[in-house]
């Protein structure tokens, strides 16, 4: 039954698989440098970032092994890679969904002290439950060989399960479809918020509506919102294409295209959300340059780091609510 259902993976999706993730994990593991080399980006929101950045990592990790030996039976690394990968990308679904929650209370509903307190909760759901439930999937052994069904070469949900099918929504697609779910409502509500703010800004302060719209802030906080969601569901909707195409019994779901595709949008969350969260953020990136080119610069980032922080020390608390997308951009980036 294995074999016969086996999905072949080609060498040349190997090599573009295996760059993704290659490119997951120095992404992944340049938002965690950054954090940790610059204590002014050291923001809640930033934070969350961080921490899915060492799902991202993980699964980078395990899908790297995972590809390169291409299982054809099940062993013992094969069901460590698949427990190891099945907590990181159930823990990656957390978090993302994390994120946008805590970016809801913290600019909808204006506040910071109930958005940092359930940051607590964060870390108990997001890695407490994918903990559960892959433990309890290697204790039932569901975990092991799956032939590439709905994997490219790593191993996941034992293809000899009678309830496999199962075990794939819960350790994974039920998490995958509530975050499809969750995450444009979410980002779209904030977005909404953002617009109504500003308009509401711009009404008692013209001056506002002659500069330049496109390089505010807000809307470049208002962009990133509108990529979020998009990104995520544009990397992860090959997996579910293919895991539809299961349920149905459909040849398709071995086609090397689709194959490949899926391959990519689950190694390659790190690298897009470095791409987003650093190289297409200025001050980051500005820093970066710096870094690397004259390490002199650096200073003066920090010293106009701590100037930033003085000023905003002195700062009305009122102004947290008209402020608050541009905060959230700010600390982003």
């Amino acid at each position: 039954m294995a074999e016969t259902n086996r999905t072949e993976v080609y060498v040349y999706e190997q090599v573009v698989i295996l760059s993704s993730c290659v490119l997951s994990f120095f992404g992944s593991l340049l938002i965690i440098c950054t954090f940790a080399r610059w204590p002014d980006l050291r923001t809640t929101p930033r934070k969350l970032l961080v921490y899915l950045s060492v799902t991202d990592l993980l699964s980078a990790l395990s899908y790297f092994y995972g590809v390169l030996r291409s299982f054809d039976s099940d062993s013992g690394d094969c069901i460590a890679q698949g427990a190891i990968s099945t907590f990181a990308n159930t823990s990656s679904f957390f978090w993302t969904v994390a994120i946008a929650i805590y970016l809801y209370v913290f600019i909808v509903k204006s506040s910071q002290r109930q958005a940092n307190n359930l940051v607590l909760y964060f870390h108990l759901i997001s890695w407490g439950v994918p903990f559960a439930i892959t433990v309890a999937a290697l204790s039932l052994h569901k975990i092991g060989y799956d032939a590439s069904e709905v994997s490219v070469g790593w191993c996941w949900v034992n293809i000899q399960a009678e309830d496999r099918v199962l075990w794939m929504l819960l350790t994974a697609k039920i998490w995958e479809f509530i975050a499809y779910v969750t995450l444009p409502v979410l980002y779209m509500l904030v977005k909404i918020h953002i617009h109504r703010a500003h308009a509401a800004l711009s009404e008692y302060r013209p001056i506002l509506t002659s500069s330049p719209v496109s390089h505010s802030p807000s809307s470049m906080a208002d962009r990133k919102l509108t990529i979020i969601p998009i990104i995520f569901i544009m990397l992860r909707m090959w997996s579910t294409i293919r895991f539809l195409l299961l349920l149905t019994d459909s040849p398709a779901g071995h086609n090397p295209v689709l194959v490949t595709l899926h391959g990519i949008g689950n190694t390659f969350q790190g690298a897009a959300n470095c791409i987003m969260f650093v190289l297409l953020t200025p001050s980051i990136r500005s820093r970066l340059v710096a870094q690397l080119c004259c390490k002199g610069q650096d200073k003066h980032w920090r010293s106009e780091s701590v100037s930033q922080n003085r000023a905003s020390a002195h700062t009305p608390s009122h102004r947290e609510e008209n402020t608050s997308p541009q905060t959230w951009e700010n600390n982003e980036g």
